[in-house]
């Protein structure tokens, strides 16, 4: 039987992005691909990313994150799932610890500050940036990343071309479009995401800038697939249409679950701010992970 298995998890959200949150500090616990794959493949327990807590690595943190996609693989970063991670370990009466001030989180990608907003909205330190072809990764030694040659459809008549690239934690690609509706993301955005060209697959955006401080997104998230929002892909749209100048470097990024305010500040941190929901809290059957293998 899973070491898992009756142990308590919350289901939350942040801006609909569906996040399962699992507290293994004080154990030596690790969730196996597998096991990532059974717990998202149950309807009360699905979920887009599922926050795994651990006992901090680092001094002066509060824990450890793992960050698991619906496909078991891990991600660098997850701002959506970081705030609802925040709320836990602040408001939640079994897993929150004492005090009421700034949390201090590790992940893969680094070291990421989360403090209170409001009631139920955190604002995350996502970090700098990383711009450079060979940090974020790609394939090819593009000099800018602003823009890279990649495209779909006829040579003469792409139906998207010329991505930005970023990385926030997690390699992405924005492709700037009219109408963020008009393109089958769903279609598109396996093919993508697994292209060649970005060695550890990427995150595919359609992004509209509608204004100099508003930018409607859509994400083809890698390992999870179409989500309703994508926090570390409304950061690397910000940063990419602040360098292309179509926007200055604070912005409202409106998602298919709602709006998170991104600022790309002048110490080169971008800051994510958005709301955190709590859906139910429940216990990870044994009989999730019959098949687990």
């Amino acid at each position: 039987m899973s070491a898992l298995a009756n142990r308590r998890f919350l289901k939350m959200n942040g801006l609909g992005n569906e996040i399962v949150i699992v507290d293994l500090r004080g154990t030596k616990l690790k969730v196996a691909p597998a096991e990532a794959r059974a717990i998202a493949a149950d309807p009360r327990s699905r979920f887009d990313q599922l926050m795994a807590i651990h006992d901090p690595r680092t001094p002066d943190t509060d824990a450890f994150l793992r960050i698991y996609n619906t496909d078991g693989s891990e991600s660098g970063a997850c701002g959506n799932g970081t705030r609802c991670v925040a709320w836990a370990m602040r408001d939640d009466p079994v897993m929150a610890q004492p005090g009421d001030g700034p949390l201090l989180f590790e992940t893969r990608a680094g070291l990421l500050p989360v403090s209170r907003d409001g009631d139920r909205s955190f604002k995350v330190d996502m970090g700098r940036p990383l711009l450079r072809w060979d940090e974020i990764p790609l394939r090819d030694p593009f000099q800018d990343t602003r823009y890279i040659e990649l495209q779909i459809g006829p040579i003469d008549a792409p139906i998207l071309h010329s991505p930005s690239t970023v990385s926030m934690g997690n390699p992405h690609a924005i492709f700037w479009v009219d109408d963020v509706a008009a393109y089958d993301l769903s279609r598109i955005g396996p093919m993508l995401e697994n292209h060649p060209i970005f060695p550890e697959r990427a995150n595919i955006s359609l992004a509209q800038v509608v204004a100099p401080d508003r930018i409607l997104l859509r994400v083809w998230e890698r390992g999870a697939g179409l989500t309703k929002a994508c926090g570390s892909a409304a950061c690397a749209a910000l940063v990419a249409a602040a360098r292309k100048k179509l926007t200055g470097r604070e912005a409202t990024v409106t998602l298919p679950g709602g709006d998170l305010l991104i600022e790309w500040r002048e110490d080169d941190h971008v800051t994510m701010t958005g709301p955190v929901e709590l859906e139910w809290e429940g216990v990870l059957s044994p009989s999730l992970f019959a098949g687990a293998a």
